[in-house]
């Protein structure tokens, strides 16, 4: 192990890139919550302004991901749809495999110039969350309950407000509504057998309602839908842990484009169409699993300085007067001040853990199979 990698896993650096997060993060929230002013008197410089400011809170992860791990990320597609990206509006389906595949669709989004405008249909409790949720909630991110009773008007009323947003943006669904585990994909395809419907051996049954209502609510502004299904080499297990330890993943993303016109505008034959979708999406993971890459031609998009320049930004003007607050605790030599000082980076340790604790699949459990199978589309 080098000397940089083995810095990489000190914990002392670790909590330093966490306390510029965490502090950068709740002063982005302050300023988002003054721009609410805003709102009423002109609601698109509002979303322009909470736009960038969300990009230097998320580009902070990103960074992670690009610079201080060296993840690589290799698009398998042809030139023809990468001169979309950016360019318009779209739906983004991912499969939900691993820890880190929201942090993989981010990378793209900020190669293309979408981060800060990146949109997701995401789950209520995420709204509780701090910083992200915080952030998600000025960016008008559309929360939902899973419980289509009680989520119909807020989806719709969400859906509705995004018309006309001004920044164009990548609408991310997760079309399997959970994380795929073992358990999930069983109880999964017991209910694809009830139904009559095709088995699929790496993804769980795709709930189409979700999708539909999406497409439905967005029409005459998305102008696609973008289908992304992500692998990685020699079949890593990625996790945030893994990212913030500097481990290198190599990510491979097959993506495919579909204008709106060719997607069924009827409910049941766009449900269908989806359906299909995801048998596509399972025969790509076959195809991985037994040949280790996608099929087509790969590009390969460069990383942009911005992330790596917003976070020295942030490390900058945050960790000079920490570090200067330090040395002047331990220099008063005062059992007050460094048990004090001592309690804070414990505090802020369980912190940063338990935000981290938000991506992993053994806590991101779900009622998925339970009442909530039964009802699945």
């Amino acid at each position: 192990m080098g000397l940089l990698a083995y810095l990489k896993t000190q914990f002392v650096l670790q909590l330093l890139l966490g306390f510029v997060f965490v502090v950068s993060g709740l002063i982005i929230n302050f300023i988002q919550l003054l721009t609410c002013v805003l709102w009423p008197i002109n609601k698109q410089l509002y979303r322009r302004i909470n736009t960038r400011l969300s990009y230097s809170l998320w580009s902070q992860l990103v960074m992670l991901l690009e610079w201080w791990s060296g993840t690589e990320c290799t698009l398998y597609t042809d030139q023809a749809t990468v001169d979309n990206f950016g360019k318009e509006h779209v739906i983004i389906i991912l499969n939900h495999n691993y820890e880190i595949d929201f942090l993989c669709g981010w990378t793209m989004c900020e190669r293309y110039g979408v981060l800060g405008s990146s949109k997701v249909l995401a789950k209520h409790e995420l709204l509780k969350v701090p910083l992200i949720g915080w952030t998600w909630y000025f960016l008008e991110i559309v929360f939902c309950k899973r419980k289509w009773e009680e989520d119909r008007d807020t989806v719709f009323r969400g859906l509705d407000r995004l018309k006309d947003y001004p920044e164009f943006m990548w609408f991310l669904l997760y079309c399997e509504g959970t994380r795929f585990t073992e358990k999930k994909h069983q109880i999964s395809m017991e209910v694809a057998e009830s139904k009559g419907l095709p088995m699929l051996k790496y993804h769980l049954l795709p709930r189409t309602k979700g999708f539909t209502t999406t497409l439905k609510c967005l029409k005459g502004t998305v102008s696609a839908v973008y289908d992304v299904t992500l692998n990685f080499k020699d079949h890593q297990v990625p996790t945030l842990l893994g990212i913030i330890n500097g481990k290198k993943y190599m990510a491979d993303m097959k993506i495919r484009r579909f204008p709106v016109e060719e997607i069924p505008e009827d409910e049941k034959e766009c449900a269908n169409w989806l359906h299909k979708l995801y048998q596509e999406k399972d025969a790509l993971q076959e195809h991985y699993h037994k040949e280790g890459t996608f099929p087509g031609p790969t590009i390969t998009p460069p990383r942009r300085l911005w992330t790596l320049l917003n976070f020295l930004f942030w490390a900058t003007l945050l960790l000079s007067p920490l570090i200067n607050f330090a040395c002047g605790v331990v220099v008063s030599g005062s059992p007050l001040l460094i048990l004090g000082f001592s309690l804070f980076l414990i505090i802020a340790s369980i912190a940063i853990r338990r935000l981290i604790g938000v991506t992993e699949i053994k806590k991101t459990g779900s009622s998925y199979g339970d009442e909530g199978a039964k009802k699945q589309n």
